[in-house]
């Protein structure tokens, strides 16, 4: 939400790695179903401390760029810059355009990234798809849910790796919020950006018409 994308995919693939390592994810599991004794034998404690501290370096560190990033937007805000209505490259166009947030939150639930991509965050969009991809596949969650479907449900339960398809719900609420929000403050910057054109290009009130 920051737009800091490259600190951000570092976070996650480093946070993935270290759950993954640690097995925190089945501890969890393992916790809430209330089998206390395994979730205490899956867990690797050397990882888990170093889990803690990227943990809460993530939360400070989001609070502070957040309360920072408020500031610099009130002074650009009293500056009354134009923005750049349109960029266009040898990869792709972008435009301030007004989307529809429900459509990027539909399509966000659907199937995360997509959402993304609706309102023009393609580096975004495609990072979640892909990220999302990979807790399916080796979550087995697409062949759990077929098996759910026909009622075979202790083979799903077999194939079901708790310690992938834990990842899911930690993120699937998120990118759905994110990609709702996302939508909202475009249709915010590309109201003000119109609102500024027809300030400085309107017709005057007082012209007066040749006849």
């Amino acid at each position: 939400m920051l737009h800091r994308y490259i600190a951000g995919f570092i976070l996650i693939i480093w946070e993935t790695f270290i759950n993954q390592s640690a097995k925190i994810n089945l501890g969890i599991f393992y916790t809430l179903t209330g089998d206390f004794a395994k979730a205490m034998v899956v867990i690797d404690e050397q990882w888990l401390m170093v889990y803690v501290a990227i943990y809460m370096f993530g939360i400070w560190d989001g609070y502070r760029q957040t309360v920072d990033m408020n500031k610099q937007y009130i002074l650009a805000d009293r500056e009354d810059v134009s923005l750049q209505p349109m960029a266009m490259g040898a990869w792709d166009i972008n435009f301030l355009d007004k989307r529809k947030p429900w459509v990027a939150l539909l399509w966000s639930v659907l199937f995360p990234g997509l959402g993304h991509l609706y309102i023009h965050k393609v580096i975004v969009g495609f990072f979640i798809f892909a990220y999302t991809v990979v807790i399916l596949y080796f979550g087995h969650l697409p062949q759990a849910i077929h098996l759910t479907m026909i009622g075979d449900f202790d083979t799903a339960k077999e194939v079901l790796h708790m310690q992938w398809a834990m990842y899911l719900p930690s993120i699937y609420f998120f990118i759905h919020y994110d990609a709702y929000v996302g939508a909202i403050d475009y249709n915010v910057l590309f109201e003000k950006e119109m609102k500024k054109f027809l300030r400085k290009n309107y017709q005057n009130k007082n012209f007066k018409f040749p006849f």
